[in-house]
């Protein structure tokens, strides 16, 4: 929800650089606008690239840890796994509530 409503802060922000840029009477204002609102903006929409990347489990061998943990956000249990070739780790949810 938050996501969503920054990007439409940022456009509008962006338009109403535009327009004060086009009018010539508040020119610095205007600049200030569209930079914050496309800096929000692409941020917003790239942000989620320098997280994890997806783990391919097919070409692996990929084996069970000991280590469990609680989510704590949904609350379900967490199995770790461990590929010994690449030192990868992967985290899946087994569904089950604490």
């Amino acid at each position: 929800m938050l996501r969503p409503a920054l990007v439409i802060l940022g456009i509008v922000a962006i338009g109403v650089g535009a327009l004060l840029i086009a009018s010539g009477y508040i020119l610095p204002a205007g600049v200030y606008l569209v930079g914050s609102g496309l800096i929000l903006v692409l941020g917003i929409l790239f942000e989620r690239r320098g997280y994890r990347p997806r783990v391919d489990r097919r070409d692996a061998h990929w084996e069970k840890t000991s280590e469990r943990f609680i989510d704590p956000v949904s609350g379900h249990v967490v199995d770790v796994l461990y590929n010994p070739e690449t030192g990868e780790r992967d985290y899946v949810d087994t569904g089950q509530s604490e």
